[in-house]
């Protein structure tokens, strides 16, 4: 059972304006409860216990609405990213690299998961680094963060820019890092942020460029329900999911 989650949220989503103009997009209401308490309360359900979330635009409205939250069943730590404007979420990551000890979670802060995708991820399996992914029968778009795996489940190649032949899956945004993958991730993060183009990537880039080494795996939840919120037309999808968890 791994007790300990990052959530990175520390976007404006400004592909949801005028909705996040004045709150980040963690903060959006989905049947009466903000984004960010339904990812809480799935973590809290399948057995995590720390939380550290990764803030950044209008961070004291975040913060304070955190600080509301009173669940004796988690322990949340703030960690501010100052630079959330220049860099894409790598440099989230690097910020919390510190607490990156131990075995760990990571999900997006735009990603509604339920219940049963979490207990799926928390089962054993064999991969130090494991991506979450589903399946499309019907192809990927360009702004699906596509992967390439192999028949046991070896994750290949994961970006956007995949072919569709490549592509035979979608990650979620949600990893689990296990023994030598947390460290391998930490160590991987700290030296893509020494280089100059560092601060333009997705962390996601550098799942690609440990996979060669063999221990990034794929853990599929195909047929399960979640949902991404990016565009306006999402709003209304996740609110169908999370009318039924009310």
């Amino acid at each position: 059972m791994i007790e300990h989650a990052i959530l990175l949220s520390a976007g404006q989503g400004s592909r949801l304006l005028p909705l996040t103009a004045e709150r980040p997009k963690c903060l959006i209401d989905f049947s009466g409860r903000s984004l960010i308490e339904w990812q809480i309360e799935m973590l809290a359900r399948g057995g995590v216990r720390r939380i550290d979330v990764v803030t950044g635009f209008m961070t004291d409205m975040l913060e304070e609405h955190l600080n509301a939250i009173h669940d004796p069943r988690v322990e949340i730590t703030v960690r501010f990213n100052p630079f959330f404007k220049v860099a894409d979420n790598l440099g989230s990551c690097w910020i919390a690299r510190e607490a990156m000890h131990g075995d760990f979670l990571i999900l997006n802060g735009d990603t509604l998961v339920s219940e049963d995708i979490v207990a799926r991820v928390q089962e054993d399996n064999p991969w130090p680094v494991a991506v979450t992914v589903d399946v499309k029968a019907n192809g990927y778009d360009s702004d699906d963060m596509k992967v390439e795996r192999t028949a046991d489940g070896r994750l290949v190649h994961i970006g956007k820019t995949l072919t569709a032949a490549q592509s035979n899956a979608e990650s979620i945004g949600f990893l689990a890092f296990r023994g030598q993958g947390a460290d391998l991730f930490r160590e991987t993060v700290r030296q893509a942020m020494r280089t100059p183009e560092g601060v333009q990537h997705w962390y996601l880039k550098v799942i690609d460029s440990i996979a060669p080494t063999g221990q990034v795996g794929t853990v599929s939840i195909e047929g399960m329900e979640w949902a991404e919120v990016d565009f306006l037309n999402d709003i209304e999808i996740a609110t169908k999911l999370t009318d039924t968890w009310v």
